[in-house]
């Protein structure tokens, strides 16, 4: 099947960009991982809606986690939440080796893994109102006032996380800047889409699902608080 031509939304989304591409080292155990298990965890990008039932081999409420740095927190979640599918989205290629590693180790298969850009992928291949969750923990800041605009909790984008939702799903935001959690909290407590759990103008406290990771200990030793913002989508 040919994929559809990219629609106006498509190419906003696209100049959007949540990382910047700084791929480091890869160790050759996290290059091997990607010969050893991309098949069992890995998704090829096609551009086309995916059928994530045969992917997962079951149908089960659905979490995104965008930008997944080195896999602690996505190999915590699928091992202390077996009855949730996990779809971990990460465009450094040593975070996804070192998961892999780890998810075979611990014998999970309830993960897949795409090594790709995130907005592309939500919006080609992850269908409408089709997920329970969306988790986007320390995303980057872009903390120098005229980069603001990269960063990736931005009007357009929270509306169009709505958009693959359902309602009475959650999106979960963590941030470590200041600055950047009060963006978040004003941009999302603006939408029609969501609704703050903690109340307008408050953050939440950190849910039990949530560990904390080693760059989240990084972060606390230089001095930042941690914020975190839970949402319910509203509509039926």
């Amino acid at each position: 099947m040919t994929p559809a031509e990219p629609s106006a939304e498509h190419d906003r989304q696209r100049r959007l960009r949540s990382f910047v591409l700084r791929q480091g080292r890869i160790t050759p155990a996290q290059a091997r991982a990607f010969d050893a298990h991309w098949a069992r965890y890995g998704l090829d990008y096609a551009g086309q809606p995916r059928d994530l039932d045969a992917a997962f081999g079951r149908h089960a409420p659905r979490v995104v986690e965008i930008g997944f740095g080195n896999g602690e927190q996505l190999l915590h979640a699928a091992a202390h939440e077996p009855d949730q599918d996990f779809i971990g989205i990460e465009v450094h290629r040593p975070g996804v080796g070192r998961l892999m590693n780890g998810l075979a180790a611990a014998g999970l298969g309830n993960v897949r893994l795409y090594n790709h850009d995130a907005v592309e992928v939500l919006e080609r291949e992850i269908a409408p109102a089709s997920l329970a969750q969306v988790r986007i923990y320390f995303p980057d800041p872009w903390p120098k006032k005229r980069h603001h605009k990269r960063r990736l909790i931005q009007p357009a984008f929270v509306e169009f996380l709505a958009g693959r939702v359902a309602p009475g799903g959650l999106l979960h935001l963590a941030t470590d800047w200041a600055d950047y959690a009060e963006q978040m909290l004003a941009t999302v407590d603006a939408s029609p889409s969501w609704s703050n759990r903690a109340g307008p103008g408050h953050y939440s406290p950190c849910p039990d699902w949530r560990i904390e990771t080693h760059f989240e200990r990084r972060g606390t030793r230089l001095g930042h608080g941690v914020w975190d913002l839970l949402y319910e989508r509203t509509g039926s």
